[in-house]
């Protein structure tokens, strides 16, 4: 029997869980109690270290309250721009970012505001300041 590396289906899975999990303000641990494993098991999972057999994704998508389908969403665009975003931001990029707590308190408040023209203006104002940086300007080769 030959042990197969993770491949970036199981990175992407085990992002898609890290995303799920932290949404719902859920620790590691406590997930990990939940399916009778350690932390780290569930950080080998998130990190896309150990690969999630098709019975404990189940479970896992029954725990985090997501059909399992949830963890594909997006595998397609792999390698490729992420669909419906303007910018050139990977998925594995965006995923890091909406589970990052910033990113998870920035969802949680985004998504508590009722007011469609209220969300609207703020991304509005998020693409304003996006374009008001300063571009960072690539170091230039030297010639030999």
């Amino acid at each position: 029997m030959s042990i197969k590396n993770p491949t970036a289906a199981d990175r992407h899975i085990g992002q898609r869980l890290r995303l799920r999990r932290t949404n719902l303000g859920m620790s590691q641990e406590a997930l990990g109690t939940k399916v009778s494993l350690t932390f780290q098991q569930i950080q080998k999972y998130e990190k896309g270290t150990n690969r999630i057999s098709a019975a404990r994704l189940f479970e896992l998508a029954n725990i985090l309250d997501v059909d399992v389908g949830f963890f594909f969403e997006g595998l397609e665009a792999r390698h490729s721009e992420t669909q419906g975003m303007q910018e050139s931001v990977s998925l594995p990029a965006f995923l890091d970012f909406v589970s990052s707590k910033e990113g998870s308190a920035l969802n949680q408040s985004f998504t508590k505001i009722r007011d469609k023209r209220t969300r609207q203006s703020i991304i509005n104002l998020t693409r304003t300041l996006e374009k008001a940086q300063p571009k960072i300007a690539k170091p230039k080769k030297r010639a030999k």
